[in-house]
């Protein structure tokens, strides 16, 4: 079975924990004491039935306040794919937690209040979900028992995001009434909106297509470390030599004429080694081993390729940048470490291009400075060449981080727009 990576984001109080609870709790994913356990805590709130949304909310803030601060991460199967769900915060403030949680996903399921109509965080989110190009969006119209189960209510709604989505760079979007507290058309089809003809949630979870939105074209496999069993009982295993890390896009197959970076000197693949012994092939995100025919000096940090489709090697840098860091703000002139792959190298921030008005997707171009949860367009100076490609190429080697290097606290996350 594959695994779909899926995140949530919306606006405050928009459903978003109670829909993945559901989730949980119709296919039968809760454990018997985690279902006594939200049923006695819907019972001390009077509500008369299971608080789902503790189950994503474990923060003792988040439960007393009733939002969602930090990413929650939850998994679950049924019988034809696995899910890693990521609950993220719809709070102004945590919007860099939302970006953590969707920058890996392969769908987003933004919630949107029926009542509310599309909220200023909604459309951040939905924007936010477009930079990081997650491939497919989901809008979740949510508390449609509130609107009596109107088909207009919800009409209105999609008629609203559509209008803003046309805007964003969005390939696959999909719109689906539900009503999480009840389950209505969130594991099984509602009869209470049958003017609404198509899947459940789960359902179009479980058959969207994510195989063709991963990069098998480009080889890239940064090296994290060199694998030397030097005490190995095995007297075969004297000799081993093998470059550990995850595949970052392509296909890697033992036979395969590939190219160390940066030295540019090409070898072949004898041999790769995953978890379970030898593998016929490898393709992103699997981690595995790499051993070559030559004896190559490679490190972390270093690059395996095609010879004929190598990542660019820069220095300078255009990136999108969406600040994390309330204790300063980025400037010209800042001085940070950047960590692409398993890359680490100092970095100076040359200048701010603009800063994006996620609401309007307006550039403010007089703009001097990204604070907490701002994003803008930088040019970065490294100090040594990173093998990047651009982030709508490969959201693996066209993203990285910032960080800080007196305290080495993470301040910003990238993606690369740009390179010489």
């Amino acid at each position: 079975m594959d695994i779909l990576r899926l995140a949530t984001a919306g606006s405050v109080d928009d459903g978003k924990s109670t829909l993945i609870g559901r989730l949980l709790y119709d296919s039968k994913a809760i454990f018997e004491d985690q279902l006594a356990a939200l049923e006695r805590a819907g019972a001390a709130r009077g509500s008369g039935h299971a608080d789902l949304a503790l189950l994503t909310d474990g923060l003792r803030a988040e439960r007393e306040q009733g939002i969602t601060i930090d990413v929650a991460h939850r998994y679950f199967a049924t019988p034809r794919r696995t899910f890693i769900i990521a609950d993220t915060p719809g709070h102004i403030q945590y919007t860099r937690n939302m970006v953590t949680g969707a920058s890996t996903a392969d769908l987003a399921i933004i919630l949107v209040d029926v009542r509310k109509g599309v909220l200023e965080q909604s459309r951040r989110h939905a924007f936010l979900a477009s930079l990081l190009r997650v491939p497919h969006l989901v809008v979740a119209v949510n508390k449609m028992d509130l609107a009596g189960y109107e088909q207009a209510a919800y009409e209105r709604v999609v008629a609203e995001f559509a209008a803003f989505a046309a805007k964003l760079d969005i390939g696959d979007l999909t719109f689906v009434p539900v009503c999480a507290l009840h389950g209505d058309n969130v594991v099984e089809r509602s009869i209470n909106m049958p003017w609404y003809d198509g899947p459940s949630l789960l359902r179009h979870l479980e058959h969207v297509h994510i195989a063709s939105d991963r990069n098998l074209i480009d080889a890239r496999f940064p090296v994290q470390c060199v694998i030397r069993p030097r005490q190995a009982a095995d007297p075969l295993l004297h000799d081993y030599r093998g470059y550990a890390g995850q595949v970052a896009g392509g296909v890697l197959r033992p036979g395969d004429e590939v190219v160390h970076l940066p030295s540019g000197l090409t070898s072949v693949i004898t041999h790769i080694d995953g978890p379970g012994g030898p593998l016929a092939e490898a393709v992103a995100p699997m981690s595995v081993v790499l051993r070559l025919d030559d004896d190559l000096d490679i490190s972390r940090g270093d690059m395996i390729a095609r010879p004929g489709n190598r990542p660019r090697a820069a220095q300078d840098l255009e990136a999108m940048v969406c600040w994390m860091s309330g204790e300063r703000p980025l400037t010209a002139g800042t001085r940070l470490l950047v960590k692409h792959t398993t890359a680490t190298a100092t970095a100076l921030v040359g200048d701010l291009r603009y800063r994006l008005d996620v609401n309007s997707l307006h550039r403010d171009t007089e703009a001097r400075a990204l604070t907490m949860n701002e994003i803008g367009r930088v040019r970065l100076r490294t100090a040594r060449p990173l093998f990047a490609d651009e982030y709508a190429r490969n959201r693996a080697t066209g993203a990285f981080i910032l960080i800080d290097e007196a305290d080495n606290a993470t301040v910003g996350a990238g993606m690369i727009t740009g390179l010489p």
